[in-house]
């Protein structure tokens, strides 16, 4: 099973820059062991069970909570049964097919 987790953390009255509470989210991520990607807009995770991801999301949740008076928090969830390491599969199936467009 692979459970993808899209999540973007939004600090508000924080200040312009949010790249610090960015940072102790992601650290939070690394540690949980789980496979991760960040990108510009979101921090994508992966795991086997949705309860071992959304676990990581709920610490990262409590962590910027105990710094800051409101958060606008998005997540987006792919489950699929049957499949693991989907956070290079999905990527990889698309730029296969790019190629063959080619």
């Amino acid at each position: 099973m692979s459970v993808l987790v899209g999540i973007s953390v939004v600090p508000l009255g924080v200040g312009e820059s949010v790249s610090e509470f960015v940072a102790k989210a992601v650290r939070i991520i690394e540690e949980s062991g789980l496979s991760y990607t960040l990108t510009p807009m979101e921090t994508v995770i992966e795991g086997e069970t949705w309860e071992e991801v959304m676990d990581v999301v709920s610490k990262v949740f409590h962590a910027l909570s105990s710094e800051c008076n409101r958060l606008v928090i998005t997540i987006k969830v792919d489950y699929r049964k049957g499949r693991s390491g989907g956070l290079v599969k999905k990527i990889e199936s698309v730029k296969a097919k790019l190629t063959k467009e080619k």
